[in-house]
């Protein structure tokens, strides 16, 4: 799959996903667009290239005046920053996101802030997001339910990634649209890897959070990074023991290192050259600075608590 593509949803009806480009990355960004009896997309990207999003309704044949909801699993803004730009662009959209996110969207210079400070450098492939005018936006609760007229999706919150993070099971098709509640899935190598940025990763609520979309028993993952896979039974314990096993190298070696900087450094410098090819080396290395501090800030909540 290349920048650009939109592609169906294997074992879903009229649910498609397209690439992004994401940081100028091919396959790892990803935006669902549901061509319902109220069509709706699910996440938005990072902003700089929403017109790809566009394209995709285009491609998909719904008329950018029927798109009924914009849909972000949370506020980050990789997830959505291009919210604002969706909202204007089509005008009877409404935008739905937690309880918790809804005046991040609406004003989004705190949101800029926090990831200027997470992303460093890759701040430049950003753009800065339009705000989403409050009248066009509504807050999710647990348990609550989005009607899209041929199907339902229940919203399930799922903090341990971010506070406003919300998985949304398509029970007509058995699809979650996990967010980043299950890791970031790399179809190229074929390997689920952790994220855990700063500032609120929990680890024993991301545990939690796969358990709960376990009891769903999905036939479907979708990822925002990236993309569909289908489940087996084996992939959310396998993620589980992947987040436990990052979370426990990194508190070993702050242990033995005793420097926080010097900790993130080895972990960047040691990163699997295999992803370069993948995602480039730039890519690979800012992840991995990123997801360390998250990790150090998790162990600094817990020694606190």
């Amino acid at each position: 799959m290349t920048i650009g593509d939109v592609k169906p949803v294997p074992g879903a009806t009229d649910v498609y996903y397209v690439d992004t480009g994401m940081y100028e990355v091919p396959s790892y960004g990803s935006v669902y667009v549901l061509d319902a009896e109220r069509p709706a997309v699910v996440d938005t990207g990072i902003g700089t290239h929403y017109d790809r999003v566009l394209d995709a309704l285009d491609e998909v044949g719904i008329d950018r005046e029927d798109l009924a909801y914009v849909l972000p699993t949370h506020v980050h803004l990789d997830h959505a920053g291009g919210a604002g730009f969706l909202a204007e662009a089509c005008p009877n959209a409404t935008v739905m996101t937690h309880e918790r996110g809804v005046d991040h969207l609406v004003d989004p210079s705190r949101l800029i802030e926090g990831t200027k400070a997470a992303v460093g450098d890759q701040w430049e492939l950003y753009t800065e997001p339009e705000p989403v005018p409050e009248a066009r936006i509504e807050g999710l609760a647990d348990g609550d339910e989005i009607d899209l007229g041929d199907r339902v999706f229940e919203v399930v919150h799922a903090p341990g990634h971010a506070p406003h993070q919300v998985v949304f099971y398509d029970f007509r098709d058995e699809i979650v649209f996990v967010a980043d509640a299950a890791g970031i899935w790399s179809p190229d190598l074929n390997e689920v890897l952790p994220t855990t940025p700063p500032p609120q990763f929990d680890l024993e609520q991301c545990l939690d959070d796969t358990r709960t979309i376990e009891a769903r028993d999905p036939d479907v993952l979708c990822f925002g990074h990236f993309g569909p896979r289908e489940n087996d039974e084996e992939f959310l314990p396998t993620y589980r023991r992947t987040l436990i096993e990052w979370v426990e190298a990194i508190r070993q070696k702050r242990e033995e290192l005793g420097d926080d900087e010097a900790v993130v450094e080895h972990f960047v410098e040691h990163a699997d050259p295999d992803r370069f090819e993948v995602w480039s080396e730039r890519k690979v290395r800012a992840e991995e600075r990123m997801n360390v501090r998250g990790v150090l800030r998790y162990l600094d909540s817990e020694n606190a608590a």
